[in-house]
């Protein structure tokens, strides 16, 4: 048996009103002032985003790669994928693959994860689908577009969601594009995308694979159509004969249009809600349609109730009331960073080849006579009462809990949040970091506070083209 083995949904903490563009932007582009859109922190993108989906999935440990879906890839020649498998620790012989061009590449990642183990070349895989697109301001798809991340494991044991099968449709509808010379994505007139796109294709898919499966949709508990149109959606389900109960939220009134993400994230929250026996499909849509059916198993319900679900990730929030400092984190206009804010030292490629686990992973280590955690990676125990040479294990500090010894609100130091805040964690196990804190205000940090990390952009070097990741600490109570 071959299905999803688990999922993970990862959504930034902002959440942006509507009405705040509308009441910015509405002199020139009037927009729905319904609901809110979930928006990246400065320091957040397409890959810390899948590094978070992908650690919230109730992993097994033996995922031997990951496929990762964006059309809003932070690097277009380096393999994001890769930052991904690292970040999560995963060894030298793991499988990555990007891929990109449509919001049908989350479904794609996912056929290919099943395929690649529906095929014995590995025992379990991660498709990650993630997309921080930027929009023009005062643009439609600046009130519709939001951010997040999703994460399905596919392998052969403990399923909680076998696949039955798929059909595909391919199609050069260009409703929307960019090219390499472009920044923004360019789109065409809504109405004709929703009747001759949406309207047509996604039906077409559906209809194909009920007929490949001998099957009506009076088989299927749910179909998650993921398409980036409210109406175009209610449409679609009325002309396939959907009942309401039948039909999946697409969250476009909570989180926003997630692109490739978006058909992996109703999935996850299908998964959330049903029970061993339900038959579900999951449709994608860009440039054609996917529609997926898979299976409820009994082992759905060892893993409902998942802290990172999507119905906490909804809860888990904070408002973004300022327009301007959405503008700033998605780098839609140019701040004055002053003298310190125009330091940034150059990226060894070579140095961070050889200390990537330590960067990257997180890696310290563990003295094998004491007992004792350190970071950074050192031959000698820190721990006086030892001092062994050369007796220690690697250890990492990712998923370990800590808690604020001591914190600085540094006004001086350049932060695209000032003011800058950094401290001291002691982590549970043994280990002590140094280490920058974010999604929060100084405020609501306190000393004993417990913090958990996160995988997030630390500077951006453009000069030589290089994103330069590392570890953040974030206060629970934020």
């Amino acid at each position: 048996m071959i299905g999803i083995t688990s999922y993970g949904v990862y959504l930034p903490r902002y959440r942006m009103e509507r009405k705040i563009i509308l009441k910015e932007m509405g002199w020139f582009n009037g927009g729905s002032p319904k609901g809110e859109k979930a928006t990246v922190n400065a320091d957040e993108d397409a890959i810390t985003m899948a590094v978070e989906a992908t650690i919230n999935t109730k992993k097994s440990g033996k995922a031997e790669g990951i496929y990762m879906a964006s059309t809003s890839f932070p690097y277009m020649v380096r393999q994001n994928s890769v930052v991904v498998s690292k970040a999560v620790g995963m060894s030298d012989g793991s499988r990555t693959a990007d891929f990109t061009s449509s919001t049908q590449a989350g479904t794609n990642a996912l056929l290919n994860a099943i395929e690649t183990v529906k095929a014995g070349n590995a025992n379990e895989i991660i498709a990650c689908a993630s997309d921080a697109r930027r929009a023009k301001p005062g643009s439609p798809q600046e009130y519709t577009w939001g951010d997040g991340a999703a994460a399905l494991s596919v392998g052969t044991e403990n399923v909680i969601a076998e696949y039955l099968d798929s059909y595909s449709v391919s199609k050069d509808f260009i409703d929307s594009r960019r090219t390499d010379k472009k920044e923004f994505e360019s789109v065409w007139e809504a109405r004709w995308v929703k009747e001759e796109g949406y309207n047509k294709i996604i039906p077409s898919a559906v209809k194909g694979l009920l007929e490949k499966t001998s099957t009506s949709v009076e088989d299927y508990a749910k179909v998650c159509i993921a398409v980036p149109n409210a109406s175009a959606g209610r449409g679609i389900a009325k002309r396939l004969g959907l009942s309401p109960e039948q039909a999946c939220d697409n969250f476009i009134t909570e989180i926003g249009d997630t692109g490739t993400a978006m058909p992996l994230m109703m999935l996850a929250s299908a998964l959330e809600n049903a029970k061993a026996g339900d038959k579900i499909i999951l449709v994608s849509y860009g440039y054609g349609a996917q529609a997926l059916s898979f299976e409820v198993k009994e082992e759905v319900a060892n893993i409902q109730g998942f802290a990172c679900g999507v119905a906490y990730m909804l809860g888990r929030k904070k408002p973004l009331t300022s327009y301007s400092r959405y503008l700033a984190y998605k780098g839609l206009i140019n701040l004055e960073y002053g003298i310190r804010g125009e330091l940034v030292a150059a990226t060894v490629p070579s140095s961070l080849n050889r200390e990537g686990r330590t960067v990257t992973t997180l890696e310290g280590v563990k003295c094998k006579v004491c007992g004792t955690a350190q970071y950074p990676k050192h031959k000698v125990c820190v721990n006086p009462e030892c001092g062994a040479i050369g007796q220690m294990e690697p250890y990492t500090f990712i998923d370990k809990p800590g808690k604020i010894v001591s914190f600085t609100a540094d006004n001086l130091s350049f932060s695209m949040d000032p003011p800058q805040l950094y401290g001291l964690v002691d982590f549970e196990g043994g280990g002590r970091m140094f280490i920058d804190f974010t999604d929060c205000s100084v405020e609501n940090v306190e000393i004993g506070d417990p913090v958990e990390l996160t995988f997030r952009r630390k500077y951006t070097d453009e000069l030589r083209g290089h994103y330069g990741y590392f570890w953040k600490a974030v206060p629970f109570e934020n």
